[in-house]
């Protein structure tokens, strides 16, 4: 007689404005499927609560908890930027996460998060069978940055581009009404290390019908003053003036990003931010004229009340998919989002080898981006236009969105040793 094995779920990295929808997928498939599935166990705080053994019995929240989550920003259940060493370089994080999966009967492991989130999960897949307790590891695609390779876009990043867009085209008809008298030039700092794609979302704000003077510094382009400047003169002298979205990871022709403060963050990265007032500087310093800058920041990531409609669908359905993947005896895998066409827009479900993904960024193409290196192409905007399509609003109570928040009943803990991260 099989005995049922319970799912792990833990949200790793910075988290989205609808990866709770993939958390939705995750649970409500798992409870259409009792006669296969135990429990669904979240981890608090990511990948902390399996070494902590900290772990949130999600069968405490009812149906209808669950169901709101689709439309709840932010980590549900908390999430973590911790990094897993290799196995040679600390096994003992492994063997711990053996005995807690062991101890709780887990037998599905899903890691909902970006690169980092994959590598983790490949490596638990390739422990587990060296450590003899079978583990099937599914990685659920989940970054802002929309930098994982193979799947077409990753769920998070639809949503950010939206209010990217959105957020640029009213900041501009802001600057526009002011511009005789008062700012010439707006800045908005956006996120993406070393992709643009968040950035390149901002040169959406200009169409045809709406024409906007934008310039867009991406990550992929070496950032050179005097061409930049050069296209801020034009673009005042002609509209009177000019927007500017910059990636956080624009960098010089060094590889040297313009706001690196030599800090880190948890995972080893250069710690980044701040970007927006050094290019309004330079444009003070150059061209003389009134600036105004602004930092999206986590606004952008959590912005669930202009959600793309595209992005709460594909997150939903990754995670449904990871349930369906896991009964299919499936290991070490990423269910991906496969464009099957533009115009219409259609998409469907693969499933990608987490060795093709682990460690692994995918950069904006040169042919997305303008010959000048300051706008974006109409190959871009082919690829962009349907991933913030749709309106997928919350339930609104007094004016705010009715957003919900967990109950979070705790696990019995079983092992007696506690660990020390």
């Amino acid at each position: 007689m099989n005995i049922k094995k319970n799912i792990f779920y833990a949200q790793s990295g910075g988290v989205t404005a609808v990866i709770n929808a993939s958390a939705a997928g995750v649970i409500e498939s798992a409870r259409k499927n009792k006669n296969r599935i135990g429990k669904v166990y979240a981890g608090r705080n990511g990948i902390i609560g399996a070494l902590t053994e900290d772990l949130i019995d999600t069968s405490r929240e009812s149906a209808a908890a669950i169901r709101k989550l689709r439309h709840t920003p932010a980590g549900a259940f908390g999430s973590c930027r911790y990094k897993l060493k290799s196995a040679e370089e600390n096994r003992r994080e492994y063997e711990r996460l053996i005995d807690v999966f062991e101890a709780h009967n887990i037998g599905y492991f899903f890691y909902n998060g970006g690169g980092d989130s994959a590598d983790t999960c490949l490596k638990i897949s390739q422990l587990s069978k060296t450590l003899n307790y079978p583990i099937q590891a599914i990685h659920i695609p989940k970054t802002v940055d929309n930098d994982l390779p193979i799947t077409d876009n990753c769920p998070g990043f639809g949503s950010v581009a939206k209010y990217i867009a959105v957020s640029t085209r009213e900041a501009s008809f802001d600057v526009a009404s002011m511009a005789k008298t008062s700012t010439k030039v707006f800045v908005l700092e956006v996120m993406g290390r070393h992709a643009g794609w968040i950035a390149a979302a901002g040169g959406m704000a200009s169409d045809s019908k709406t024409e906007i003077p934008i310039i867009v510094l991406f990550p992929e382009i070496p950032f050179n003053r005097k061409k930049f400047m050069a296209v801020v003169k034009q673009k005042v002298a002609e509209f009177g003036y000019a927007s500017v979205v910059v990636s956080e990871g624009v960098g010089d022709s060094n590889g040297r990003f313009l706001s690196d403060q030599g800090l880190v963050d948890a995972f080893g990265h250069a710690q980044l931010g701040g970007v927006a007032p050094i290019v309004a500087n330079i444009v003070k310093q150059d061209l003389g004229c009134k600036f105004h800058w602004a930092v999206a920041d986590y606004m952008q990531r959590s912005a669930r009340h202009i959600a793309s409609k595209t992005d709460v669908e594909q997150a939903y359905a990754v995670g449904k998919a990871a349930v369906k993947m896991a009964l299919a005896d499936d290991n070490a895998v990423m269910p991906t989002i496969v464009r099957v066409s533009d115009k219409p827009y259609r998409w469907k479900i693969g499933k990608a080898s987490l060795g093709r993904v682990a460690n692994v960024e995918k950069m904006m193409p040169r042919s997305f981006i303008t010959k000048d290196g300051f706008g974006i192409t109409r190959k871009c905007r082919n690829y962009l236009g349907p991933l913030m399509m749709g309106e997928d609003y919350p339930p609104y109570k007094n004016g705010l969105p009715d957003y919900v928040r967990l109950k979070n009943v705790p696990v019995k803990k079983k092992l007696k040793t506690e660990f020390k991260l």
